[in-house]
């Protein structure tokens, strides 16, 4: 199963890395790091530089895609014309066509979200709706072939979620606590419905 995970200037590095280390464990996987030229890529902060190890056009027929978010960056690979035909063209062959926090913009850019149910970083919301998609306040949202799921950390889950479609619930659980992932945060704010007001307003000061 050939899993093509893209990198371009910007992106978030959890939004990737997160959905990486669940499905790179699925048997037979062939995971691999793709973007328009096999290079390094830094992440939004320039802090991390991580590698493609293949060009777009040296895996056409991806079987699994996951696209990260990231911000400025992010709309800029979101109007690129040769991230988005390779999108395209790829979401022909793909068993699963997927993305993280605002990677669904990417995909919306594509055209692939048009009318569809869908979910991104909840500041990105609007803007998402804008370019087509129904926008929805969950963790993931599928709609046929197409996963979206929220902010950075959902990617985990969502990744999870997926693994049990191709590996069984089974297989997914044992990919699970292999990374021993078991969130035990020690504050409940992460997410709208649960941040207090003074927490809303500092983050809505970071991202607008």
């Amino acid at each position: 199963m050939k899993i093509a995970f893209l990198l371009y200037p910007g992106f978030t590095a959890l939004d990737i890395v997160g959905p990486f280390d669940v499905l790179c464990r699925l048997p037979g996987a062939d995971a691999t790091f793709v973007g328009k030229q096999a290079t390094a890529y830094p992440n939004d902060n320039q802090r991390l530089t991580m590698v493609a190890a293949k060009a777009l056009a040296e895996v056409p027929d991806p079987d699994v895609v996951v696209v990260p978010g990231g911000t400025e960056g992010t709309r800029a690979a979101a109007r690129d014309p040769e991230i988005l035909d390779w999108l395209r063209a790829a979401h022909e062959h793909t068993r699963w066509t997927t993305s993280v926090c605002t990677g669904s913009l990417i995909l919306a850019g594509a055209g692939l979200l048009e009318g569809a149910p869908a979910t991104t970083h909840w500041a990105a919301a609007g803007e998402l709706e804008k370019l087509g998609a129904s926008y929805r306040p969950e963790r993931w949202v599928r709609s046929g072939r197409l996963v979206t799921a929220a902010g950075v950390s959902a990617g985990i889950d969502m990744a999870l979620w997926l693994a049990a479609q191709i590996a069984g619930d089974l297989g997914a659980q044992a990919i699970q606590l292999g990374i021993e992932y078991d969130p035990a945060p020690p504050f409940d704010s992460g997410s709208l419905a649960k941040a207090s007001p003074e927490v809303r307003e500092l983050v809505a000061s970071v991202f607008g």
